[in-house]
């Protein structure tokens, strides 16, 4: 599994307020609310709440798709578009802790988050 993509970029830093309930910009439009975030070392993840966007669908985004947090107007900027998050694995309550389920995310997403 590739380690960078669960740790944060340059975006997060000890002055970044807590982003829970920020919304989150994908790079072609609004896809939904930060619903949990976490900062364990390379590790760090968002849970998405989609709202209407994908019928309520939750997904789990690795810290390492963050571009760039706009504290302000309370966004969260991801370098993802909505039809890449959108294909993401199906997020599920009570797996998306799992290392088995955190290996199909960086699976997905290690290959986009190369720039």
């Amino acid at each position: 599994m590739n380690s960078e993509v669960w740790v944060w970029s340059n975006t997060i830093s000890q002055d970044t307020p807590a982003i829970d309930g920020f919304g989150v910009e994908a790079r072609d439009g609004s896809i939904g609310k930060v619903d949990e975030a976490t900062y364990d070392v390379g590790s760090s993840y968002i849970v998405v709440d989609t709202g209407p966007w994908i019928f309520g669908k939750k997904v789990l985004l690795p810290a390492g798709v963050v571009e760039r947090i706009d504290a302000n107007q309370e966004k969260l900027h991801v370098t993802l578009t909505k039809d890449q998050i959108k294909d993401s694995p199906q997020f599920d309550e009570t797996t998306y802790r799992d290392q088995s389920y955190r290996d199909s995310v960086a699976h997905h997403y290690t290959p986009l988050t190369r720039r």
